[in-house]
């Protein structure tokens, strides 16, 4: 038989295989993170008619080249082309992420890990960061000893929405400031008056919103630039007093008793609550005044007691029970602020948490309303009290030959022996200059225009090497008449 007629064969299987490719990255034109294929061919195995000769000055004849015969051509290489980069689409969608550098995304399917580029993330019912195919991302956890870091360990699922990271913790105020202005001639604030009121808002450490009533009022012994701060009443979120329990009876009626909590300190001055156990009205005493000082001469505060005192501040306690927990914390109010102008007669003081500063106002319980991920792989939850966590960290893989990967569907790839080991951890993916982009997805980086242009070529040397065939065919059927 006539070697030409293998030769053909072997051509038209090896651009079938082509073709094979070139069908595979067009049909996955718009597949997400999707990296297109190319082939390269080879000639194989040659006969040989007649080796190479040297020349030879004895008998006077040249050299003469070796005849050789190939038999067609094989399949050499099919290489993906991992490093180039596909479009950039965009989603605004917060979970998807778009890796700007040479890294893959860590998931794990079925116990295995994985590699990808394609970062159309989701969150699934255990809260898990998970692939489309419902593959877990991987990457590191928070540092138990400090929430602003994560550990650089062995990659694990992401629950990033797990019920522990779905609430923020609850801070106890520990600062606040009172600021405005009291102006003398306000009739409110005379030693006959019935003072200004000012409403402290304030938080527990379990989150539990409390108001304190202060009324400041011109003292009737002191003169006009000092003024009395006393603590009228505590009361919870709902406007009840902390000093009072309601108790209902068997038929229904209702009477009013001491709380667990009866004493307060107000700076150097102690209050002790009564309850009118039929009215349930509250009335604290306290030990003694509590004196705001002011310079006659400028109208700026001076301090807390007389006019030779430094302190601009003063101390809430509330004091529990013994043996019983205490959710309160000390609040240092500060009063410096305050100033005594004229003010056509109207005072107006106002209180704020926190202090000067802006730290220690405390926080109520916070429910999570957000996450956000920046260009290292951070994950933050925001929560509807202001507060900014900490839930994990994306990490990528980066491979010596990542060329060599194993592409084994759903836009994952497997390490193999000539792409290089994963090391387990991985790493940053700001490391070596690299990012990550959030509402963006890596699109495939199929080049239509060369597909088409390989698909011309392809079919062309199909069609080529079948008429190699048809001919070698012609060849063998003259040599069959001869015998006619």
């Amino acid at each position: 038989m006539m070697r030409s007629l293998f030769s053909g064969v072997s051509g038209l299987k090896v651009h079938q295989t082509k073709m094979d490719v070139i069908g595979n990255n067009i049909s996955n034109v718009n597949t997400i993170g999707f990296k297109a294929s190319t082939v390269t061919f080879t000639d194989v195995f040659y006969q040989t008619t007649q080796s190479a000769s040297g020349p030879n000055a004895a008998t006077g004849t040249t050299g003469r080249n070796a005849m050789q015969i190939g038999l067609g051509s094989n399949v050499a290489a099919i290489t993906t082309s991992i490093n180039t980069t596909g479009a950039s689409q965009r989603t605004d969608n917060p979970f998807d992420v778009m890796i700007e550098g040479d890294g893959f995304f860590i998931v794990n399917y079925g116990g295995t890990n994985y590699f990808t580029k394609a970062g159309s993330f989701g969150i699934d019912a255990s809260g898990t960061l998970c692939t489309a195919v419902g593959a877990s991302v991987m990457g590191w956890q928070v540092d138990p000893n400090d929430p602003t870091k994560t550990i650089a360990d062995t990659v694990s699922p992401l629950k990033i929405m797990s019920p522990e990271n779905m609430y923020a913790k609850p801070e106890a105020t520990t600062a606040a400031y009172i600021s405005g202005n009291i102006d003398s001639k306000d009739s409110q604030i005379a030693p006959n008056g019935s003072g200004k009121m000012v409403n402290l808002s304030f938080y527990d450490s379990m989150g539990y919103s409390y108001k304190a009533d202060i009324r400041v009022k011109q003292s009737a012994t002191e003169g006009t630039n000092v003024y009395t701060v006393e603590l009228v009443d505590i009361k919870d979120e709902y406007g009840k007093s902390i000093f009072v329990v309601e108790e209902m009876d068997s038929a229904g009626n209702i009477t009013y008793d001491a709380s667990g909590i009866t004493r307060v300190n107000f700076g150097d001055a102690q209050y002790t609550a009564t309850v009118n156990t039929t009215t349930g009205e509250v009335t604290l005493t306290a030990t003694e005044d509590i004196l705001l000082t002011f310079n006659g001469s400028t109208g700026s505060f001076v301090g807390v007691g007389d006019s030779n005192s430094n302190d601009k501040s003063i101390s809430l306690e509330i004091i529990a029970d013994a043996g019983g927990a205490n959710p309160f914390r000390p609040i240092d109010i500060d009063f410096s602020s305050i100033t005594m102008y004229s003010n056509s007669g109207k005072s107006t003081l106002e209180a704020n948490k926190g202090s000067l500063q802006g730290i220690g106002a405390g926080k109520q319980v916070g429910n999570l309303t957000g996450i956000s991920i920046d260009a290292s792989g951070k994950i933050y939850g925001k929560y509807d009290n202001g507060d900014s966590k900490l839930l994990g960290q994306i990490v990528v893989a980066t491979f010596s030959n990542p060329a060599g990967l194993e592409a084994i569907g759903n836009s994952m790839f497997a390490a193999t022996q000539n792409s290089g080991d994963f090391d387990g951890i991985g790493q940053d993916p700001t490391q070596g200059g690299g990012s990550l982009t959030t509402g963006v997805l890596e699109m495939s980086n199929v080049d239509l225009s060369a597909q088409f242009t390989d698909m011309i070529t392809t079919q062309r040397g199909f069609q080529a090497n079948s008429r190699i065939i048809t001919t070698s065919d012609s060849l063998l059927e003259e040599l069959i008449n001869l015998k006619r």
